[in-house]
C-alpha cells in the first residue's frame, strides 16, 4: 500500500514547532529565522513533502489548471492539439486536465460538470458528434468559466474559437480531384450538426459547381469512420456510373476507402483517386500515400490555449468573441497522382 503523503503537520511534529511556523518557513517569510527555514526545508525534502495544490487553489481562488474536452484522444489530430495546448499552458505556468467524451453527449455533460467541480480556470472544447444541446457549456459560462472552442465549434454559444478553414480545405481537395480527371466524385461526410461537416460539404459542392459538374445528392454519404466505409463501400462501388474519386471528411475514412477499393480490385489512383483531411502520420504509410489537407493540429491547440489564457488573465478585456482561422494546405501524394 502506498504511504500517505506528508503534510505540514508531519513536519511540525518532527521539528517540535507550530504548523504556522512551518507554513511561513516554506513560503520564505521574513519573520522566520534562516536556521528554522533550513531545518523545515530539509525535513520537507526528506519526507518528499509536496504542497496540496487543491487546498492552495481553494485559498487563492486559483487552481492554475485549464480543462480540455475532446472527442477522442486516439486521433492524431487531437493528440497534436493537446501537444500545442500543453506547451502554451506550461509556458504560462498552468497545468492541463484532459477529458475525452468518446463522441457521447452524455459523457460530454458529465466531464464538463467534473471540470467545473475541480475548479479549472478555463476550458477548451471540441464538441462531440452527438451533442445537440449545450446547456452544460452555458452552465460553465454562467459560473464565470471562460470557454474557447477549437476544430468543432458550437455556433450557438458566443465564445472565442480557433479552427482551420474547413470550407476552403474541402474546396481545394475536391478541385484537385477534378484537376486530375475525376468527374463522378463521392463525398464521405461528417454529421451536418457539426459545423465542420457542414462546411466541408459546402466546399465540396461549390468546387463541383464552379467546374460545371452536377451536385448529385446520391454522391454524398454520412460516412466518417472506418466501420461506415466497410458497411457502405460495396454498394457505392456497384453504382453506375462508378465513382472515380472520393473526398473523405477525414484521413481515417480516406485510408479505409483506399484499402477497400483495392480489395475490390480497383487501382488507386488510376481507377479511383482519393483525398482526405487531416494529414496524420498514417497518410504517409498507407500505399499509395494519401493526398490530404493539412489541419495544423499543434498550431490550433497552441493558439486556442493562448486565447483561453488571455481570458483567464484578463489581458484581453474586450468581451467580443475572437476567431482565428488557419489556412489549409493541400498535400499532394500518390493517391491522386495520375496522368490526365
Amino acid at each position: 500500500m502506498p504511504s500517505t503523503p506528508a503534510t505540514i503537520k508531519d513536519i511540525a511534529r518532527l521539528l517540535g514547532i507550530s504548523v504556522s511556523t512551518v507554513s511561513r518557513a516554506l513560503k520564505d517569510h521574513p519573520d522566520i529565522s534562516v536556521d528554522t527555514k533550513e531545518k523545515v526545508n530539509e525535513t520537507a525534502r526528506k519526507l518528499n513533502y509536496r504542497p496540496n495544490a487543491l487546498a492552495l487553489g481553494l485559498k487563492s481562488s486559483k487552481s492554475n489548471t485549464i480543462g480540455v474536452i475532446i472527442p477522442e484522444i486516439v486521433h492524431f489530430f487531437f493528440s497534436s492539439v493537446i501537444s500545442g495546448i500543453e506547451d502554451a499552458a506550461y509556458e504560462a505556468g498552468y497545468n492541463v486536465m484532459v477529458c475525452q467524451t468518446n463522441e457521447m453527449y452524455e459523457r460530454e455533460t458529465m466531464v464538463a460538470k467534473a471540470l467545473l467541480d475541480h475548479r479549472v480556470e478555463g476550458i477548451l472544447v471540441s464538441i462531440a458528434k452527438t451533442s445537440m444541446k449545450f446547456d452544460h457549456l452555458t452552465l460553465l459560462q454562467d459560473n464565470g468559466i471562460p470557454l474557447v472552442f477549437f476544430d468543432r465549434i458550437c455556433s450557438f454559444i458566443e465564445s472565442d474559437a480557433v479552427v482551420v478553414d474547413d470550407y476552403k480545405g474541402a474546396y481545394m481537395a475536391t478541385e484537385h480531384l477534378i484537376a486530375v480527371g475525376c468527374r463522378n466524385i463521392v463525398h464521405l461526410a461528417a454529421p451536418e450538426n457539426l459545423l465542420i461537416g457542414e462546411l466541408r460539404k459546402i466546399g465540396y459542392c461549390r468546387a463541383l459547381e464552379d467546374h460545371n459538374l452536377p451536385v448529385d445528392p446520391y454522391n454524398i454519404y454520412l460516412c466518417d469512420t472506418r466501420e461506415r466505409v466497410e458497411d457502405k463501400i460495396t454498394r457505392i462501388l456497384a453504382r453506375t456510373p462508378k465513382p472515380d474519386g472520393f473526398f473523405a471528411v477525414n484521413d481515417t475514412t480516406a485510408i479505409a476507402v483506399i484499402q477497400e477499393v483495392k480489395k475490390a480490385g480497383f487501382r488507386v489512383p488510376d481507377d479511383i483517386a482519393v483525398t482526405g483531411f487531416g494529414d496524420g502520420p498514417v497518410a504517409t504509410i498507407i500505399s499509395p500515400t494519401l493526398t490530404t489537407v493539412e489541419q495544423n493540429g499543434y498550431e490550433i491547440g497552441y493558439e486556442a490555449a493562448r486565447f483561453l489564457l488571455d481570458r483567464i488573465t484578463k489581458s484581453i478585456t474586450n468581451p467580443a468573441a475572437r476567431k482565428k482561422v488557419f489556412e489549409p494546405q493541400l498535400i499532394k501524394r500518390e493517391s491522386t497522382d495520375r496522368k490526365v
